[in-house]
């Protein structure tokens, strides 16, 4: 009798052991889209000071471009949308530990990225571009800034495209360095500076507080596609946003929400190819 019984609890210890097991590790073990239902929710990471993208406002929430277009996006999954903001640098280490659902911030597609990450339709192009609040400033090509004083944020993605122009060193010494892209327009505005490279994103969304007092010239620096990114392996949760995306655009919600922030319609939607 006694033996039975020992026998009987081993026998049910084994079961309980498996449950706990399978109960603790369910939620590790689903992935893709069903991991997303499952928690009801899709948790975006973001670096919260890169305005107008995703942002933290004077009221301490998290705001822009990205935030209002992932919400839409949500609401047309059926699935809530949770903000996280995060160390950049450690934008994939959060996706593979599952404290981020995906990477939406104004991120670059780039040969990298898409080597790490699933990556969505690009949605949005960004372009280094001149601005200028004269009349008598015209950029069509890149050796016409030699006639004009330029000011650019020192460190910036619009100077590492600036340097890597042909023409370069034939307006090199025009170029004056700031600290921050609201010092270059102030200078601007001064008269001290004819015009400014900025990101089209960035001074679009300037352009937005400046009652659209900011030209942008004919010359650009080229195209600078964002897209999303989600963890290798979930390629369905990827197309479903793609399509959403899709839908966005078709139903003009997409161009509502980018001319709330940049006063025109910006959004696309392409597949990503190697640039």
């Amino acid at each position: 009798m006694k033996k039975k019984l020992l026998l009987l609890l081993a026998a049910l210890t084994v079961i309980a052991t498996a449950f706990v097991i399978t109960g603790c590790g369910g939620d590790e073990e689903k992935a893709d889209w069903d991991y997303i239902k499952e928690n009801g929710k899709i948790v975006v990471g973001l670096d919260a000071t890169f305005a107008p993208m995703g942002f933290t406002d004077k009221d301490d929430n998290i705001v822009g471009f990205d935030v209002d277009l992932a919400k839409a996006v949500g609401e047309k999954l059926g699935v809530e949308v949770e903000f996280k903001s995060i160390d950049w640098d450690a934008k994939y280490t959060e996706l593979d530990a599952k404290n981020i659902d995906c990477i939406w911030n104004g991120m670059s597609a780039t040969p990298e990225r898409a080597e790490k990450l699933s990556l969505s339709k690009e949605y949005f192009n960004n372009k280094i571009v001149v601005m200028t609040l004269k009349d008598d400033v015209k950029v069509d090509k890149a050796e016409d800034l030699a006639n004009y004083n330029i000011g650019i944020q020192a460190d910036s993605s619009a100077l590492e495209a600036v340097k890597g122009n042909k023409a370069y060193d034939s307006f090199k010494d025009k170029i004056k360095e700031y600290k921050s892209y609201d010092d270059a327009i102030t200078d601007m505005q001064a008269g001290r500076m004819d015009c400014v490279i900025i990101d089209e994103v960035l001074g679009n969304y300037k352009n937005t507080k400046m009652d659209n007092a900011l030209k942008e010239c004919k010359f650009d620096f080229g195209d600078d596609f964002y897209a999303i990114g989600f963890r290798k392996d979930d390629t369905e949760l990827t197309s479903k946003v793609n399509d959403a995306l899709q839908e966005l655009i078709d139903e003009g919600e997409a161009a509502k929400i980018s001319k709330k922030w940049f006063g025109k319609d910006l959004v696309i939607l392409q597949d990503y190819e190697e640039k």
